[in-house]
């Protein structure tokens, strides 16, 4: 892979993995960490980026839920409803502190979905949520560097 298809790959990894789709990106983080066929850098910012846009998209459609009803969307986007109420529970009980946790498997995604149904500013999730993700990127980059 060239370098900038490495990090196409990594940017659709990272988005996908943010959305309420089933997928990981930190597979292919490491995986392109240690092929060193990009900048690590640049697949930092890459992967962090993009995984904070797939977020963003998550919040975009927890608004539109909170004003059309979650009926609305296609089956596929709709967030799990077990997933969802914990994501839920977790946000009002810990409110924005919790967003710094939407890289977290299983209630991350739901949780970016809740602080959109809750019409959380969108500037501070954001904030909050590109924190998060590089926060676990960062924590990703430094293991790996420790063993190579």
């Amino acid at each position: 892979m060239t370098g900038l298809s490495s990090l196409g790959g990594m940017a659709v990894a990272a988005f996908v993995a943010a959305t309420l789709l089933p997928a990981q990106s930190e597979a292919v983080f490491v995986g392109l960490l240690a092929a060193k066929s990009v900048d690590p850098l640049a697949l930092f910012l890459t992967a962090t980026l993009a995984n904070t846009a797939g977020s963003i998209l998550n919040w975009w459609l927890g608004r539109w839920i909170a004003r059309h009803g979650v009926d609305r969307l296609p089956a596929r986007l709709r967030p799990d409803p077990k997933r969802f109420a914990q994501a839920q529970d977790l946000f009002a009980r810990f409110g924005w502190p919790s967003l710094l946790l939407a890289w977290l498997p299983i209630v991350g995604d739901p949780l970016t979905f809740a602080a959109g149904t809750l019409n959380y500013p969108f500037w501070r999730f954001t904030l909050l949520a590109l924190i998060g993700k590089a926060g676990r990127y960062a924590a990703l980059w430094a293991g790996w560097s420790s063993l190579a």
